[in-house]
């Protein structure tokens, strides 16, 4: 049954009818489909992250405010160049992750909406309407509270910070109340944070955009149109694809938009799908199989027979070419961006001082509008846009979701954290803005997190009333 599990969970078709026949059985009788295997993976690879995450601004803020405190800003704002012939570029450390390392972290989330868009909760109007609708009213609802206490101020353009919610550290905190927490929040939280990361993607590339430099835009878009034309081809030679993602990552720098949309412009090429039909999987492993067999393998014999390695060769570029490339691309790089980029991330942009200066901002028009967007608009926009997405009869709650519940949902849809601080370092270029929002991120995202934590825990495990 695990093995079972296991394939279907990255959309592998079984070899036998007895085997397919169990997974309709498995399927028929229990909650847990397909989709809700890839789901658990996603949640508890977030849950790993969230912790390095955490251990990261924890380890940031302490040095900010420590004896070595300069040491901690000097290095941020260390250059580091590269050059090639005449041509040079020189960034600090903190833009070299953020506007590079980064783009790697939007890669991920390019092909997690992706996925979901295809193949996932995205893909059917039905099912998308509720998450899609939350996202839009924990995105509208904060805009606007924030623009209440900043309009015509200094911190006016910050108005796309509390729109973001932070996935890690959302689905870590849901993760900790363990099984009791209905598979349909899991869910609705999940397709909640993408379609919201979506959001973000687009007010970062049409809001958080200077001067368009239009012939470096049209080099991006070629590079881009050669990369997905190898991509079809099934050209298999990575330094290509590397030598025109770098292409792609240095033209979309050059014009004016932010570096990390290229990564989600990247990942819309990525097919979603295996690029074979079961059937000539089917017929290649058996092919391999038999040829295999027939040559009676062992473990010496392969060193000195070619045709047995052929044969091997042959099994592995048909199990390669049977993987989703875009799953499998998500599952290689979550670890290096939950792991790796996202903390370095962290550790760069979360360290402020919380001296007495830093005390007299949470009174400032920018730390309190971040503070009430992300923990009482997120609240008020998702649950009020859920409401009136099943209220109208568009949606409907998923199963065992009540509306206690989505309001926990909520609170935690306020943890903005990494694509806050992210949106944070766009909108502002006075270092005294840019530490407002910081502390208004961090107060707002403890905030938001603790409850949603204490108002799923209460309310978790009890029965469905009436909807």
């Amino acid at each position: 049954m695990a093995r079972l599990e296991r394939r279907a969970a990255i959309g592998l078709p079984l070899t036998r009818s007895g085997e397919a026949a169990t997974l309709r059985r498995m399927t028929h009788d229990s909650p847990r489909t397909r989709s809700s295997y890839v789901l658990d993976w996603f949640i508890h690879s977030q849950v790993a992250g969230s912790a390095v995450l955490l251990a990261s601004t924890i380890v940031a803020m302490l040095w900010a405010n420590s004896p070595w405190a300069d040491a901690y800003f000097r290095l941020n704002h260390t250059k580091i160049g590269v050059s090639v012939g005449p041509h040079a570029l020189a960034l600090s450390l903190q833009h070299w992750i953020n506007d590079a390392l980064m783009v790697v972290f939007f890669f991920v989330v390019g092909l997690e909406i992706k996925r979901e868009l295809v193949a996932g909760h995205l893909s059917s109007t039905r099912r998308a309407i509720l998450p899609v609708a939350a996202a839009l009213g924990g995105m509208i609802v904060p805009a606007l509270i924030y623009a209440c206490f900043n309009v015509g101020g200094p911190g006016s353009h910050g108005w796309g910070i509390p729109m973001a919610t932070d996935i890690a550290f959302a689905l870590g905190i849901l993760a900790l109340l363990g099984d009791r927490v209905p598979i349909g929040l899991k869910v609705f939280l999940t397709a909640l944070a993408i379609a919201d990361d979506l959001g973000a993607v687009l007010v970062i590339a049409l809001v958080y955009t200077a001067e368009i430099n239009w012939l470096a835009l049209g080099s991006a878009i070629l590079c881009l149109l050669l990369l997905g034309a190898l991509i079809r081809a099934g050209v298999r030679q990575p330094l290509f694809y590397l030598a025109l993602a770098i292409g792609v990552w240095l033209m979309v720098f050059k014009s004016g938009i932010h570096a990390t949309v290229a990564g989600v412009l990247m990942a819309m090429l990525v097919p979603i799908r295996p690029r074979l039909h079961p059937a000539e999987f089917f017929a290649r492993v058996s092919e391999g199989l038999d040829a295999l067999r027939s040559a009676e393998l062992t473990t010496s014999s392969v060193l000195a027979n070619e045709a047995q390695l052929d044969a091997l060769v042959r099994l592995d570029d048909a199990a390669t070419d049977m993987r989703p490339p875009g799953l499998t691309l998500e599952r290689f790089l979550h670890p290096v961006q939950a792991l790796f980029i996202l903390p370095l991330f962290a550790f760069v942009n979360a360290g402020v001082g919380l001296g007495a200066e830093a005390l007299q901002t949470l009174t400032h028009p920018v730390t309190f509008g971040v503070i009430a967007g992300l923990v009482l608009g997120k609240l008020v926009g998702v649950s009020l846009a859920s409401w009136l997405a099943v209220r109208s009869g568009s949606a409907q709650l998923p199963e065992g979701v009540t509306w206690s519940q989505i309001v926990g949902a909520g609170f935690l849809a306020g943890v903005g954290f990494t694509m806050s601080l992210f949106v944070g370092e766009l909108a502002f270029s006075e270092e005294a803005l840019r530490d407002a929002a910081k502390v208004g991120i961090l107060v707002a995202s403890l905030t938001a997190g603790a409850l949603g934590y204490l108002v799923l825990r209460t309310v978790v495990g009890r029965p469905p009333g009436p909807q």
